[in-house]
């Protein structure tokens, strides 16, 4: 069993892939016992903050409901909830924190940040999301294509499609290259990741026995595929303007029944880690559609709400991967 009390959560770099299989294992034991009403307070005592300065659905309600199950007190502080990085710095705000609470999760911007206030907290840190990286999704991502697809993580075909240097994609990259997996990212070359990434990543994954794809060759790289996952092409911070030409560079990567098609594979699995525009009932979809035509963007709503997708299974299970993050970073022997 994994030793992992005190350690902050910044990225899948820092685990081995013992530690990650450990979390998921964790991760399915907690979920059971929510399921099954026995859950065991492990966390009773213990007081959590939880850090936003981007706005959250998935990641603030895992964080906050995973807490209480586990007994936990959770202060949220927003946007507006603190002078961090405004009037005091990052590093004094976590000096200031360390000594008020026993971990802290913090959604944020920058990936140097998150790593100064780990190093000055004193205290585990956990990453909820910033511009580079995402690893508590790619463990409820894992988690549920575990769930889904009868085969070892080692032997799934994985394709992602979409704008390959988001935060995203990057971890999922990560987190395949740790736990050996068949991993392609396929995108326009104008947005295949960082070339230091790619080349660290290829590295650990030839350790494990996995493989990493970037390529812009969309049917190629989807037929065999066990899992097809896309994101949004605008990030959050991104500058709107951009919208024109993120659509015609990747509506040719948009997953649809052709593309479903295409994988040759009748339960190929749907992935998003959400939210999606999949059709015109939110403020952004009808402005795209407004503006540009389409009714639907990285997703069409067949393939979202059809037998392929098990999106929202993947959602449930930020729940359970960052609650196993949070008992195994605070607790011994859990």
């Amino acid at each position: 069993m994994a030793d992992l009390k005190g350690r902050s959560f910044l990225t899948l770099k820092d685990f081995s892939q013992e530690e990650i299989r450990y979390l998921l294992d964790l991760s399915k034991k907690l979920k059971e016992e929510k399921h099954s009403g026995k859950e065991k307070k492990r966390l009773q005592g213990k007081n959590v903050a939880l850090i936003f300065e981007k706005d959250s659905l998935r990641t603030r309600c895992s964080f906050q409901v995973g807490a209480y199950d586990e007994g936990a007190t959770v202060t949220y502080i927003g946007p507006t909830g603190s002078h961090m990085g405004k009037k005091e710095s990052v590093k004094d705000t976590a000096r200031v924190m360390g000594r008020m609470f026993d971990g802290v999760e913090y959604r944020g911007f920058s990936q140097k940040n998150m790593e100064i206030f780990a190093k000055y907290s004193g205290i585990p840190l956990w990453n909820g999301l910033s511009d580079e990286d995402h690893p508590t999704q790619v463990l409820a991502d894992f988690l549920t294509v575990e769930e889904h697809v009868n085969k070892p993580l080692k032997d799934v075909n994985f394709v992602y499609l979409g704008d390959g240097r988001n935060n995203v994609a990057n971890a999922l990259m990560i987190g395949s290259a740790k736990m050996g997996i068949d991993f392609k990212i396929v995108t326009p070359k104008e947005l295949f990741p960082e070339d230091e990434l790619i080349g660290e990543c290829k590295k650990i994954s030839d350790k494990n026995g996995g493989n990493i794809t970037i390529s812009d060759d969309i049917y190629g790289s989807v037929k065999g595929a066990d899992v097809l996952y896309t994101d949004v092409w605008l990030s959050m911070g991104e500058d709107k303007n951009l919208w024109k030409n993120r659509i015609e560079a990747l509506m040719p990567y948009q997953i649809n029944s052709k593309l479903i098609e295409a994988c040759e594979n009748e339960n190929v699995k749907f992935m998003h880690c959400l939210p999606a525009f999949h059709n015109r009932e939110t403020d952004t979809g009808e402005d795209i559609y407004q503006k540009f035509g389409y009714e639907a963007l990285e997703v069409t709503e067949e393939v979202f709400e059809g037998k392929h997708s098990i999106v929202f299974d993947e959602a449930e299970n930020r729940l359970h991967t960052i609650k196993a993050v949070m008992v195994a970073t605070l607790c011994s022997n859990i």
